[in-house]
């Protein structure tokens, strides 16, 4: 696939642009122009889907990931000292914020969490630095749908001795997962619906 020339054409704006409202904004067109498409789709929560967002189109761009790490990085709380997420979809965004941190004089390590512990060496479920017990850690997500891969990430880490209460997707598709984060008492934050990325698809598209 090539990417739209605008993407690179003003590829300096992405680094340097103090407007974090400008980034979203490039940010949102990257995910409608690269990762939006519409068809019939089986979605890895086992539903049907008439649209689907192929996220690592988005996270792993060169541009894209910068973004990502800028605009997350303002929404983790002062006290986080780790962020986190379930691999694979999780690991491009935990390592861009992990990147944009040091950036930020803020240094935050990145924990990827396994789906099934590896099975050799020490049989680890998290990979990463290892943190004193109850680290707070803010779990990432690419897409969340029903929630439950964002959920597992959390009780891994809860698991671990760590103290989770937070969770921030890009994208939420609004089919229940954030009402079960908030029966689970986290909190619970998106940088886009599915209907602003929805919308702005249709706009783009005319």
């Amino acid at each position: 696939m090539t990417y739209p020339t605008e993407t690179f054409t003003h590829s300096d704006i992405w680094a340097t642009t103090a407007d974090l409202t400008i980034l979203r904004h490039k940010l949102l067109d990257l995910f409608c122009q690269l990762a939006y498409q519409e068809g019939d789709f089986l979605l890895s929560s086992g539903l049907r889907s008439s649209y689907y967002v192929n996220k690592t189109q988005v996270t792993l761009h060169p541009q894209g990931a910068l973004a990502v790490g800028r605009l997350l990085f303002p929404l983790l709380p002062v006290d986080t000292q780790a962020v986190g997420g379930l691999t694979m979809g999780a690991d491009p965004i935990v390592t861009a914020v992990s990147i944009v941190s040091v950036y930020e004089n803020r240094p935050i390590p990145a924990l990827i969490i396994r789906k099934e512990a590896k099975g050799y060496g020490t049989r680890a479920y998290i990979e990463g630095p290892n943190l004193p017990e109850g680290a707070k850690v803010v779990v990432l997500e690419d897409v969340v749908t029903t929630g439950q891969s964002a959920l597992k990430a959390v009780e891994r880490l809860k698991d671990a001795g760590y103290t989770v209460n937070q969770i921030i997707s890009l994208v939420d598709r609004q089919q229940g997962g954030g009402e079960l984060y908030q029966s689970a008492g986290l909190k619970f934050e998106t940088l886009f619906s599915i209907q602003e990325v929805q919308e702005r698809y249709q706009q783009l598209a005319k």
